[in-house]
C-alpha cells in the first residue's frame, strides 16, 4: 500500500517524515496474512480492517479542508472510519466482518487519499496564502497519530494468534546478567511538566501549558518491576487476596478471571512469554507487561506505590544540581545506545541493558522497553485548551478513569519520547506494553 515519495519531497522534512510514517503502518499490515484482516485480536478494539481505513481518513479529514482545499469522493467511509473506540468496563462492540467493506475498495479508498494529500500538500507548501493553521502543526499532528497507531496496532498484532501471521524478524536487543531490585533515594526538587505555551516545539494539547512542582523527597525502583519480581507476587497469592486491589479492580480481575499478565502463558510446568512471534521462556530480568490495576495491586502488596506523574518526572530528568534534563542522559537526542525504542525491537530487553540510557539519579530504562504507569489520573494541566481541529483528542479522557503513563515502549517512535509527552489508559487494559516501577514516600 505504501506510495513512493514524490521528487518534491526532499524539500520538506515533514513530508519526509509522513512518507516514513506511512511505510510503517504499511509494514504492519503486511504482518497479517489476508485471511486475518478481518479479525479483531483484541475485543476491546476495532477489527483490522478499520484501521487501514482509519489512518488515511484521519489525515484525508484533518487536512482537507484545513490545508489542502480537497473534495471528499466517499464521505460514507470518511465518516465509518473516521474514530476509534475506547470502552471501558464494557459496551465491546459487535459488529461482523460482513458489516465491512471489501479490502479492495477500502484500499483503492486509501490510494486516492494518498494521491489526493500528496498533490495537495505540494501546492498548499509552496503558496504563500495564509491558514488558520500552520501547515508543520498540522503535518506533525498527522504524523504522530499515524506513530501512535504503529505502536497500538503492534501490541493489537501480538496478540493475533501466530499463524495468522507471517513472521518478521528483527535483532534481538540488549543482554544482560540476573540483576536484584534496588531502591534510589531521590532529594526534594522541582520536576518541570509540559511546555511553554511560547513553545515552537511540536506538542499535543495535553503538553500546555508548563508547569514547575516542587516534589518532597522518595525513593523509587532503579529498575522496572520484572517478571522475576512480579513472579514472586503471582506465588505469594496476590491475584487471589483482594486486600490488594481496589473494589473496581477486584471486581474487573473476577469477572474477567484475570490472574495472570495477558502476555504470560503457562503451559502446567512453567510460565512463558508470548512474543509477537513465538512463546519463549519467561525472561525474569524484562519488565513485566501489566495493567494499571496489576501494577497497583504489585506496589501494594509490596507495601510501596506506583509513582505520580511529578515523581516520574523528578528522577527521570532531574540533576544533583537542580538543572532539568531534556532526556533521562542528558540532552543529547536518543539513539540505539540510549534504550529500546524507534521499532528497533518487537519485545523488551533486560531492564539493565542500557546504562547510557540512566538518569543522573542512576534510574535505569526511563525510555524504551515499557511504559510506565504512574498513580495520576490524565488530567488537563493548568491553562490547558484543546485542539479547535481535534477538540476531543485529550478531552474526551479527562474522566478519572484513565491514567497517565511515561516513557515509551520498544515500539514507541523517538519523537514522542520527548520530555512533555504525556500517554494515557484506562486501568484495567492489558494489552499495552506498559509496566512500572513502584516508590517509598
Amino acid at each position: 500500500m505504501a506510495t513512493q515519495p514524490s521528487p518534491v519531497d526532499a524539500r520538506y522534512g515533514s513530508l519526509d517524515r509522513l512518507n516514513d510514517a506511512r511505510q510503517r503502518t504499511d509494514d504492519l499490515f503486511r504482518i497479517v496474512k489476508e485471511g486475518a484482516l478481518y479479525d479483531r485480536p483484541i475485543a476491546e478494539r476495532h477489527r483490522i480492517v478499520f484501521y487501514i481505513g482509519h489512518l488515511e481518513a484521519f489525515d484525508w479529514n484533518l487536512l482537507r479542508e484545513r490545508l489542502i482545499d480537497g473534495d471528499s469522493f466517499r464521505p460514507e467511509f470518511d465518516k465509518l472510519f473516521s474514530f476509534g473506540i475506547d470502552p471501558v468496563d464494557g459496551g465491546l462492540p459487535a459488529d461482523q466482518p460482513s458489516d465491512w467493506p471489501s479490502l479492495t475498495v477500502v484500499r483503492d479508498y486509501v490510494r486516492r487519499i494518498r494521491e489526493a494529500i500528496d498533490s495537495g500538500l505540494e501546492t498548499a507548501l509552496d503558496s504563500s496564502v495564509r491558514r488558520e493553521f500552520p501547515a508543520e502543526q498540522l503535518l506533525n499532528v498527522a504524523i504522530e497519530h499515524r506513530l501512535m497507531h504503529a505502536e497500538t496496532l503492534a501490541y493489537m498484532l501480538h496478540q493475533l494468534p501466530f499463524d495468522r501471521k507471517v513472521e518478521v524478524s528483527l535483532k534481538p536487543v540488549g543482554v544482560s546478567v540476573p540483576i536484584e531490585p534496588e531502591m534510589l533515594a531521590i532529594p526534594e526538587g522541582t520536576a518541570t511538566i509540559g511546555l511553554p505555551g511560547s513553545s515552537d516545539i511540536f506538542g499535543w494539547d495535553n503538553e500546555f501549558e508548563q508547569q514547575t512542582l516542587t516534589v518532597p523527597a522518595f525513593e523509587i525502583d532503579k529498575y522496572e518491576v520484572t517478571n522475576g519480581d512480579y513472579l514472586k507476587f503471582i506465588s505469594a497469592g496476590g491475584y487471589n487476596d483482594p486486600q490488594y486491589w481496589s473494589d473496581s479492580d477486584w471486581k474487573w480481575k473476577s469477572e474477567h478471571n484475570i490472574s495472570n499478565p495477558v502476555f504470560w502463558v503457562s503451559n502446567a510446568e512453567t510460565w512463558l512469554l508470548r512474543t509477537m512471534f513465538h512463546e519463549v521462556a519467561l525472561p525474569l530480568n524484562a519488565p513485566v507487561y501489566v495493567s494499571h490495576a496489576e501494577a497497583s495491586a504489585y506496589a501494594k502488596w509490596a507495601g510501596r506505590a506506583l509513582p505520580t506523574e511529578a515523581q516520574w518526572h523528578r528522577s527521570a530528568y532531574g540533576t544533583p544540581h537542580g538543572v532539568e534534563n531534556q532526556y533521562p542522559w542528558g540532552n543529547e537526542a536518543p539513539s540505539a545506545k540510549r534504550g529500546n525504542f524507534d521499532f528497533k525491537s518487537w519485545d523488551p530487553a533486560p531492564v539493565d541493558a542500557f546504562p547510557e540510557g540512566q538518569s543522573a539519579f542512576g534510574l535505569h530504562d526511563l525510555l524504551g522497553n515499557a511504559w510506565e504507569w504512574t498513580s495520576t489520573p490524565f488530567a488537563p494541566l493548568p491553562g490547558f485548551e484543546p485542539f479547535p481541529f481535534y477538540r476531543g483528542y485529550s478531552a474526551d479522557f479527562f474522566d478519572g478513569k484513565h491514567y497517565v503513563i511515561k516513557g515509551g515502549s520498544p515500539r514507541t517512535a523517538a519523537c514522542m519520547l520527548r520530555r512533555s509527552f504525556r500517554n494515557w489508559f484506562q486501568p484495567h487494559y492489558q494489552y499495552v506494553y506498559a509496566g512500572f516501577r513502584c516508590v517509598k514516600n
